[in-house]
């Protein structure tokens, strides 16, 4: 029952986002569509992809496409004076995407036996894996990679999957919870990992 929660939490959260970015950057209503889909169901396909999983998969989940859809729609359908708060909101079900992902994907990986550091990569890619594909369609820089820690908290899910730490649904719920907020702090207080700026390399006509 947690799994099917968390898909449709993860599922709901990135299809929106997917959605609103897309409105951001002005894309008809089909391109709506497409990017809150690739979203929604992005991370799973690198994930099934990388440990083994048939992509096919993706394509029984006929439910979390209904739902996909659903939220698309809602969102594409809201009062343009309510989504000028995205920033807030989108962040938030960007959040919450991001931690009920990266916890099913090391589920996933966990359940087929996989070692510890195949359990991380799979919570990172599930987690994150939606977000890079919808900012390099919308031609943002990816989140994960250049913003506020991001993958970091995707990466002690995997941990706590992993070691064991999280089993019971009260403690992947807690997981849940836990992670949403600490990605929620870290675009509020704007933590950023450490990063290496002004290196240009030399252009060809110097």
């Amino acid at each position: 029952m947690t799994w099917e929660i968390l898909s449709i939490i993860g599922t709901i959260a990135f299809a929106v986002s997917g959605a609103i970015i897309a409105m951001e950057e002005e894309y008809d209503i089909l391109g709506t569509y497409i990017l809150g889909i690739v979203t929604a169901f992005g991370g799973g396909a690198i994930r099934n992809l990388l440990i083994g999983v048939p992509v096919s998969a993706l394509w029984e989940q006929s439910l979390l496409f209904q739902i996909a859809l659903l939220s698309i729609t809602i969102i594409f359908l809201f009062p343009h004076n309510l989504l000028r708060h995205w920033q807030r909101w989108g962040n938030f079900f960007d959040a919450m995407g991001l931690a009920a992902f990266a916890i099913q994907g090391a589920l996933y990986a966990k359940q087929m036996g996989h070692p510890l550091s195949a359990i991380i990569v799979a919570a990172v890619l599930t987690g994150s894996g939606g977000g890079i594909i919808r900012d390099v369609l919308a031609k943002r820089k990816p989140l994960v990679l250049q913003s506020e820690i991001y993958a970091v908290w995707a990466i002690l899910c995997g941990f706590a999957i992993g070691l064991g730490l999280a089993k019971d649904p009260i403690e992947l719920y807690l997981l849940f919870a836990i992670t949403t907020i600490l990605r929620v702090l870290s675009y509020m207080f704007k933590w950023k990992l450490p990063n290496k700026t002004g290196i240009k390399t030399a252009s060809h006509h110097d």
